[in-house]
């Protein structure tokens, strides 16, 4: 099988861990950058159309197909997911759709699409000035939470407990969202839906994340994450438990909401990274993103659930039923947390031997380099990388994973 995968804009080589993966399954694959550096990926599989102007890349990608013969075309990269879409349709290979992709990009757009389709939420207003923020503050009550429609890895998302709060989180997000790498590496010449701000009334519960899969009408939780975060007024996607400790009718409850939004959101084939909060004991979508999740989620799910999500990328890009099951445990439990340190330039991170070499140790990922900016709220939400670890419980495997991250440091400069 032959594919190619799209950054509209590099994102350093975090995504390599993951084309690793993809050759590991035997993929010979091939990778379009819009904008990036010349020495990502081998020269005879790699190509830079130095642009992010989606004509260009589709033109680029056009001509590749037309010698290497692709099968599909894929993304790990939240601002790729759009121009996916539009260049797998543009080579006539499988593709969610450019409606379900922006969907699936822009919270509003999504909000509205759940809406429509009947699927629980959180209420939501679209607002553009401090009073409609403030406004749609009265309307819902505190606390409150406002969040970009273009953002991702919870950058400038902020819970408000009263209005003094709300004023001033909302003037950082409305500063951040101008310069938020995530909304700016979108390809340019598609219409993505508003840059702005949603403010959204506040769910009181747990919080879980699931690698899921849309194929022909029915939708399978491959993999189920608690997500056991102390909750601040920021939203540190930093600690999870897998698999869940949902009941059997809460996981049900959970899986119809996951499925009436994904058929709200248009999607008929595709991976899918779902996040659902709990409120006054019902489940409610928080976002359904068409891809992957994040940090070592794909590793959590090959480990406690027997899922791979990674697989299955592969298998729908292509147009192939993917070999899926609904959730069901295989008893070893994990923790892993995102590091996250104070702010400032990175110097070093270090990484002690017996941490990286423990059996313990499923994720490691160090993702700050040298000279890199760590920016935490409200100025951003950059960590350090991930840490993952192994138990036969969940208090066993948090506390080999607290250990551990206690001895990994960071110098600044």
């Amino acid at each position: 099988m032959k594919l190619l995968t799209v950054e509209t804009r590099q994102y350093l080589d975090y995504y390599h861990s993951r084309y690793r993966q993809v050759q590991d399954l035997g993929v010979d694959l091939h990778v379009l950058n819009g904008e990036g550096t010349e020495d990502f990926w081998p020269a005879d599989r790699y190509r830079l159309v130095g642009s992010k102007d989606i004509d260009k890349m589709v033109e680029v990608a056009r001509e590749w197909h037309a010698a290497e013969h692709f099968d599909g075309v894929i993304t790990f990269s939240e601002a790729a997911v759009v121009a996916v879409a539009v260049i797998a349709e543009a080579l006539g290979l499988p593709t969610i759709g450019r409606e379900a992709a922006v969907n699936s990009r822009n919270k509003l757009l999504m909000r509205q699409s759940h809406q429509a389709g009947g699927a629980p939420i959180p209420g939501f207003r679209h607002v553009e000035s401090l009073e409609e923020a403030k406004e749609a503050a009265r309307e819902f009550g505190f606390p409150v939470i406002v969040k970009p429609t273009l953002g991702a890895g919870s950058h400038f998302v902020f819970k408000c407990d009263d209005e003094a709060e709300l004023a001033e989180h909302y003037a950082q997000a409305a500063e951040g969202i101008r310069d938020l790498f995530w909304a700016n590496s979108e390809a340019d010449g598609i219409d993505l839906g508003p840059n702005a701000l949603l403010v959204e009334s506040f769910l009181d519960g747990k919080e879980y994340l699931m690698e899921a899969v849309a194929w022909d009408g029915e939708v399978y939780l491959g993999s189920v994450v608690d997500r056991i975060t102390a909750e601040g007024g920021t939203f540190d996607d930093d600690v999870h438990h897998a698999p869940t400790s949902m009941s059997p009718q809460d996981l049900a409850a959970v899986h119809a909401v996951v499925k009436a939004g994904a058929l709200a959101q248009g999607l008929r084939r595709s991976v899918m990274h779902a996040e659902v909060r709990f409120h006054r004991g019902e489940p409610y979508l928080l976002e359904i993103a068409a891809r992957v999740g994040g940090g070592g989620l794909d590793m959590i799910a090959r480990v406690t659930a027997d899922h791979d999500p990674i697989a299955a990328v592969v298998d729908i890009a292509a147009g192939k039923a993917p070999d899926v099951r609904h959730f069901r445990p295989t008893g070893t439990h994990t923790t892993s947390m995102c590091l996250i340190s104070g702010a400032g330039v990175v110097k070093e991170v270090v990484v002690p031997q017996e941490v990286a070499e423990s059996d313990r140790v499923f994720l490691l990922k160090i993702t700050a380099r040298p000279g890199d900016v760590i920016k935490r709220p409200p100025n951003g939400n950059t960590i350090l990388g991930f840490l993952g670890t192994t138990g036969g419980s969940e208090a066993e495997a948090f506390a080999t994973m607290a250990d551990f991250a206690e001895r990994i440091t960071v110098d600044f400069q």
